[in-house]
């Protein structure tokens, strides 16, 4: 056969490949560890105790509310792996604590009701998932996480299915690679300009710390400190933890104004305040950020609406998975406003999602996870690691997520 009329026939047989079903047969769910050792519910769960204070000086001692759980010397996910048509797609819940409950609600309640359909159906898998609890009031947490890990596993099903990456199946990528920034390490001043004045020498322009609960004096010392190190060079942005009333806020967030360099104030208020985020923003110059521990476009609509907010950066494991958080950056570019993804403890099909849905919005601006690719959960895991570069992380052309693990190590923190 002639070379010209060989191509012809070889592009009509994977055409008529491509459009035969795609049925799911198997959704399964595994909890990972590292360490994974054995342990305790006690020894994987801490919490400040009952009545713990925030520290400050005066009024701003109160008892501490923003503190979340967290894992004592323990990473923890949930990964997930859809087979359908022979092809299998990983994705990943964030679950840092208590992820046999994510574990559950992906086999017991989601499996159920996307097994036996068509893997290529993503967004109308994602709503009959997200309907399977809509109506009694669930709309966030462990409920949208375990979404997310299915929708990440079926995006990378179809991406295989298609030969294609992820960022083309999503209209295309708008740049190979998206700025990355680094957060700061130091407990006094002196740690943190070092710190500080490292990162700018590996390539990194912009880094993020913690402006503390009841922050008086001394966390504004530090945020001067690292102002003084990068000014000129890169912007600092500043993570909160809900740690404010509005009152102190604007205070606050005044002095930052004055400073300068900083690039953003995230989750300055406590999550459930949502009524106050609008004053704060219409009342400082620096830039407010929230969006980590929102879950839906339904909530993110009402920030929009309501002017709380000048950039966003919502999770991508957290908020639903690539599906939701797609529809939350149009969103949010139809209301003028930038989004970052927050990216937490996680592994490859978090970060690689991650990028993916960077590249391919118009106004994503940034990305947690500097050095995300390190790590026992990192690309120690991979057969082909994830490109990272001081301050960048590159978009991958393998099809999918782009993701293959070394199904050897991945078993070694796989809990059971």
């Amino acid at each position: 056969m002639r070379r010209r009329a060989f191509l012809p026939s070889l592009a009509g047989a994977l055409a008529q490949a491509a459009s035969g079903p795609l049925k799911i047969t198997k959704v399964e769910a595994f909890v990972i560890r590292t360490p994974n050792t054995a342990a305790t519910n006690e020894d994987l769960m801490v919490m400040y105790p009952r009545g713990a204070m925030t520290g400050g000086v005066g009024l701003f001692n109160r008892l501490d509310h923003a503190s979340p759980s967290r894992s004592k010397q323990f990473s923890q996910a949930v990964l997930v792996r859809v087979t359908a048509g022979g092809i299998s797609g990983w994705g990943e819940c964030h679950a840092p604590a208590a992820p046999r409950v994510h574990q559950a609600a992906v086999t017991d309640m989601l499996a159920p009701v996307i097994v036996g359909e068509d893997a290529r159906d993503v967004e109308s898998l994602w709503d009959r998932m997200y309907s399977t609890q809509r109506l009694r009031g669930y709309s966030n947490g462990f409920y949208t996480e375990a979404i997310a890990g299915v929708d990440l596993a079926l995006w990378d099903i179809l991406g295989k299915y298609m030969g294609q990456p992820l960022y083309r199946i999503l209209g295309g990528k708008y740049r190979d690679r998206i700025p990355t920034y680094l957060g700061l390490g130091g407990t006094s001043i002196t740690a943190l300009k070092e710190n500080t004045a490292k990162a700018l020498e590996q390539g990194f322009t912009t880094v993020k710390m913690g402006l503390g609960k009841g922050a008086g004096t001394r966390d504004m010392a530090r945020v001067q400190a690292v102002v003084d190190v990068i000014k000129g060079k890169g912007q600092l942005l500043l993570d909160s933890l809900g740690a404010f009333k509005l009152h102190e806020a604007i205070v606050l967030g005044r002095e930052l104004d004055r400073m300068g360099s900083i690039g953003w104030w995230e989750d300055a208020l406590m999550p459930e305040d949502t009524i106050s985020y609008p004053q704060l923003a219409a009342a400082l110059d620096v830039p407010i950020v929230a969006g980590e521990t929102l879950s839906n476009r339904f909530q993110f609509r009402d920030l929009f609406m309501n002017k709380a907010v000048d950039m966003i950066n919502p999770d991508i494991c957290r908020a639903g998975g690539v599906t939701e958080c797609r529809k939350i950056a149009i969103l949010a570019d139809a209301h003028s406003v930038l989004w970052s993804p927050h990216v937490s403890m996680g592994t490859a099909p978090y970060m690689s999602a991650s990028i993916h849905l960077a590249v391919a919005t118009p106004n994503c601006v940034i990305m947690e996870g500097g050095n995300k690719n390190l790590g026992p959960m990192g690309n120690e895991l991979l057969k082909t690691p994830l490109e990272y570069t001081p301050g960048f992380a590159v978009v991958n052309d393998r099809p999918g997520l782009g993701v293959e693990f070394d199904e050897a190590k991945l078993d070694r923190i796989i809990v059971r």
